[in-house]
Parts: C-alpha cells; structure tokens; sequence
C-alpha cells in the first residue's frame, strides 16, 4: 500500500513514521510519500523517517516530492497535515485577538477562523487534484485544523474523507493507565465538535468507569484538563482542555497576555528537531520531539488509516464526521466529533445518550459559528467574517467582531484573493 503525506515536511512527521514503524503487522504499507513545497525541510525528514523505519526493520520505503500529482498518484489513503502560512501565521492567529480582550488561538475564536481562512481553498483545491489524480476511492484523512471546519468542507464537496483529532487518543491512554487496563479496552462516550468535547463516559467492559476516575484521580484530571475540580465533579464529564479558552476566558487572555506565543516557542523546537532530523547517524525518535504537541496522533492516524483500508471488520475510533442525527439538535450535515465505526465504507457516528442542555448549547452555537465560518472561507467577504465572529461564543459583540474582522484581514490579506483588490 503507498500512503501520501501532503504537508510531509512538519517536524511532527517523524512521529507518524515512528507509528507505522511500530504497527508493521497490521498496516501493510511499503512506500510513504512526503510532499511538502519546502524542499529542504522534506528532504531533512524524509532522511531521518527513512533511517527511523530501517531502524525497526520495516520494508517501507521514504520518497519525498514537492509534486502532489506525483505523490498521490497511486495511493490508499492521503493524510493532509498542512500549515498555511507557517509559525508566523500562527503567531498572528494567537496574538491579534488580544487587542479586544478575546482569546488567541489557532483553532477556536477569531485566531481559528483566520487559520479557517487560509486553510479551506488550499485543502479544496489539493482534495480535487488528489481525486483527479488518484481516483474516487483514495480516502483523505484530515488533520489539519480547525479540523472540524476543514472536515466539513471536504465532505460538502463529496471527498471520501474523515478528520482525526489527537484528544479523544490522549484522553483515553490516560484513563486506561489510571484504571489499570490497556488503553484499548477503553471506550470513551467522547461528544461533542473538534476542541470543543466532553468525555461521558469511560466504559470498560461496558462498565461506566468514568465515576471511579472523577472519585479517585479528580486532581488529576484536573489538572490535565485545565479545570477546577469542583467543576469537574459538578459536571461528571472530563472535557478537553481546549474548554479552557470558554470555561476560563479571561484567565486565559490575561496568561496569553504574559507569556510567549506558542508558535514561537514552536518554531524553536523545530529548528532543533531539523538539526537532529539532518544527522546522519541519528536513528531513533529524539525525545525534544515529545515538545512539539500532537501526543499519540501517530497511533490514531495509523489505526484509523488501518481501519479505512484494510477490509476488515469495522473498528471504533473517535473521529470528525457528519451528524446525520447523531446529536437531534444539530443540522445533519454538521460535522461532530464522536465515537465511530470505521471500516473501508468510512465512518459512522455510534448513537448516544441525549446531551445535556450545557453542553448542548455550546455544540449548538460553536456549530452556527462553523457553518458561518465556512461560507466566510469559501465565499469571501469581510462581512461574512465579522458574521461568523459575532456568532461565536468567544467574541459575541458588535464592536469586537467589527475590529477583529478588520485587523483578519488586513494581517491575512496575502493568503485571501478576495481580499487583495
């Protein structure tokens, strides 16, 4: 099988190779390819991923391209894992909201919707050429962010995709340690929408574990989730901890206020990894790739590839896909995060209990937000920008969402034709 990596030259691809390496008996892969515009950073990981897989004594092969045609052409499943703009676009999605008290962030709150912006028409345009190139049945495996909005898109314009998120993975290897049971005999009630999800329940033998862990390891948990444990307990829920950005708004925008922008810090550690990545004697993971993020997303991605090629029975995974009724008080064609069964037909949303009203509520307006986000991402126009903003639940005023648009495209202009007369 050949799997394509579009965005194959980020620092993190290491850890997806390191995955796949580790899954030899299950992922039937012989050839990956990196393609990547940036021919230096392709080639660096490519080097260092080849040597990773040699290492394990894996047959696969490394090829590297900066031709999406030619590194598609063939393929199973193509995951796209891109960064329009770079760390410096991130830094500006994670700063230029704080001139109105509102949070800086690449995927939620007006620093999402930029990073939206940018993103939906290059995605687009590479899932139309991966289908004219590689045929119908390639399956696209998005994680690229927002994931949520980027999903949807893909689906809308009919691309046999589904969007793949490292929370719900870090969530449920957490729990299982903390139960003492292998992660995979943890089944999480995950519900909810991309960065925006609350785990239910815990099952294990289809036992609800998720009291014990909230009675036993609430400290913790709360800690990891960045929420005070007396709210936890209230709620019965473990939500992800990209709830902070809502549960703790101010809070967040006054410590993002004092402290150095993630995106530099990143582009930090990954000036380090490429150093690494270009010895040639360097073999295995560093553990300064640990420092980049994205905790057991190689084990998602290659389970869930695993899952949508294989042929096998279907498996569950928690994914991005459509509602179609999963959650009453959505649209069908919203795009949730859940619990699924995934096998090469795709995946399907697992029924669940009725959602309570607070969380339900936020689903709601975060989804309203999303569907507005993406006609802003695919139509143009300031003014269906400053519309998704005022609709979303961290910015909600007249007067931010007007200033906010303004300043998102002016500092994007560059990545927005429409904005460029």
């Amino acid at each position: 099988m050949k799997l394509a990596v579009v965005g194959g030259g980020s620092t993190y691809t290491p850890e997806l190779i390191d995955g796949i390496a580790g899954r030899r008996s299950t992922l039937d892969v012989d050839e990956i390819v990196l393609v990547d515009p940036d021919a230096y950073r392709v080639e660096a990981v490519g080097g260092f991923s080849q040597r990773l897989l040699d290492h394990a004594g894996h047959p696969a092969r490394i090829k590297t391209t900066q031709s999406l045609e030619e590194g598609v052409d063939g393929a199973s499943a193509v995951l796209i894992q891109l960064r329009v703009g770079g760390q410096r676009a991130r830094r500006s999605d994670e700063t230029f909201p704080h001139v109105c008290g509102c949070v800086g962030q690449e995927t939620t709150g007006a620093g999402g919707l930029a990073k939206a912006l940018r993103t939906v028409p290059v995605v687009l345009d590479i899932a139309d050429r991966v289908r004219k190139i590689a045929g119908d049945d390639t399956w696209i495996v998005n994680f690229t962010n927002p994931v949520g909005i980027v999903t949807r898109a893909l689906l809308n314009e009919g691309h046999r995709a589904v969007g793949l998120c490292n929370v719900a993975i870090n969530l449920q290897r957490q729990f299982g340690r903390l139960l003492g049971v292998g992660a995979d005999d943890v089944k999480l009630v995950h519900t909810g929408l991309n960065h925006l999800s609350w785990e239910r329940g815990a099952l294990v033998d289809g036992v609800d574990r998720l009291p014990e862990l909230l009675d036993q390891h609430l400290d913790y948990l709360s800690n990891e989730v960045s929420v005070p444990p007396e709210w936890l307990r209230r709620m019965n829920v473990v939500p992800s901890y990209y709830l902070k950005y809502f549960y703790a708004h101010d809070e967040q925008v006054t410590k993002q206020c004092t402290e150095r922008p993630r995106a530099d810090v990143v582009s930090d550690v990954e000036e380090e990894l490429l150093k690494i990545y270009l010895d040639p004697e360097q073999n295995t993971k560093p553990e300064s790739l640990e420092k980049r993020g994205g905790a057991y997303y190689s084990e998602a991605a290659v389970q869930l590839v695993h899952a949508l090629t294989a042929g096998g029975p279907a498996e569950e995974h928690v994914v991005n896909v459509r509602n179609d009724g999963t959650f009453p008080f959505l649209p069908d064609d919203a795009v949730i995060e859940s619990r699924s069964t995934v096998d090469s037909q795709g995946a399907v949303a697992i029924p669940q209990p009725p959602v309570e009203p607070n969380f339900s509520g936020l689903i709601s307006a975060t989804t309203a937000y999303e569907f507005l986000a993406l006609e802003a991402a695919v139509k143009g126009g300031r003014d269906r920008v400053a519309d998704a903003l005022l609709a979303h639940p961290l910015v909600g005023q007249y007067s931010k969402a007007d200033t906010l648009a303004d300043s998102l495209v002016r500092i994007n202009r560059e990545y927005l034709p429409w904005a460029r007369g």
